[in-house]
């Protein structure tokens, strides 16, 4: 599969149906910026959206893949070569993800021998080897969907830290025997797994295309949150709400959200002058 070829053939369906890249990004509830991309040989379309596509342009999805119109003749030869090329491609993408989920499994299991047997050989038991080794494998639980998945793993990770984070908490609290780390780790991580959750739903909405403005939107939805904490934290504490070093963190997340959606504005206007 060419990309060139197939956004070309995308923008020549779309110009002879009339419609501006505008007009069809509205109709697949997408960006004119994404359409843009795919004209360009940038990127392709999701496999989600491709039959709409298609029906939308009046070609089928075996002449989308190919970038041209096609005979009877050749249509059956092309479509088994488009479905080799795409199982190929996603079959390279599930070794890659499985290699890097072993390696990383490995890496962490490692470290896990290694804190046990440091910890026997010189306490002659275990002590202190518990609290790395709960914490090795609590991010393990968290990060090992978001690597054999890929993207799809992100939300998969996402469900594991809100169900795991408070068992770990317990289990860490009460290791070192400190019940502060429970009580009060459980109330700004509940604070922090609704702000991920706010953020995660926020980068889907707005898609890849428009990465710019939902990271300065994060950036700015990141104040209150600052505030959240530290109201949980001034409460439990007893300690001020805000200090210079929050002011000086809220000042950074305001140039940082400024900053993007200067990036977004600039991106934007490139697009429309291609």
């Amino acid at each position: 599969m060419n990309q060139t070829e197939i956004g070309t053939f995308i923008a020549k369906c779309r110009k002879e149906k009339k419609l501006t890249q505008m007009q069809l990004a509205e109709k697949l509830n997408i960006t004119d910026r994404a359409v843009s991309k795919w004209e360009t040989g940038k990127s392709m379309p999701d496999s989600s959206i491709m039959l709409e596509l298609c029906e939308i342009l009046g070609i089928t999805v075996n002449e989308l893949l190919s970038g041209k119109e096609m005979d009877v003749e050749s249509y059956e030869k092309k479509a088994d070569e488009n479905l080799i090329a795409l199982k190929r491609k996603d079959e390279h993408n599930r070794i890659k993800n499985v290699i890097i989920s072993m390696v990383f499994s490995v890496t962490l299991l490692t470290g896990i021998v290694v804190c046990l047997i440091c910890d026997i050989a010189i306490s002659g038991r275990l002590t202190w080897s518990p609290i790395p080794v709960s914490s090795i494998i609590f991010a393990w639980v968290i990060f090992f969907p978001g690597i054999i998945l890929g993207k799809k793993g992100i939300m998969a990770s996402l469900l594991s830290l809100s169900f795991f984070i408070f068992p770990y908490l317990f289990l860490l609290g009460r290791f070192i025997h400190v019940r502060e780390v429970f009580s009060i780790g459980s109330a700004v991580a509940a604070a922090a797994i609704i702000f991920l959750w706010i953020i995660a739903a926020l980068f889907k909405r707005l898609g890849k295309e428009r990465k710019f403005a939902a990271l300065g939107i994060t950036f700015l939805l990141a104040v209150p949150f600052v505030l959240v904490v530290n109201i949980i934290l001034s409460k439990m504490l007893k300690e001020p709400v805000f200090d210079v070093w929050d002011m000086l963190s809220v000042f950074k997340l305001l140039i940082f959200a400024s900053v993007s959606f200067i990036c977004d504005y600039a991106q934007k206007k490139r697009f429309i002058k291609q």
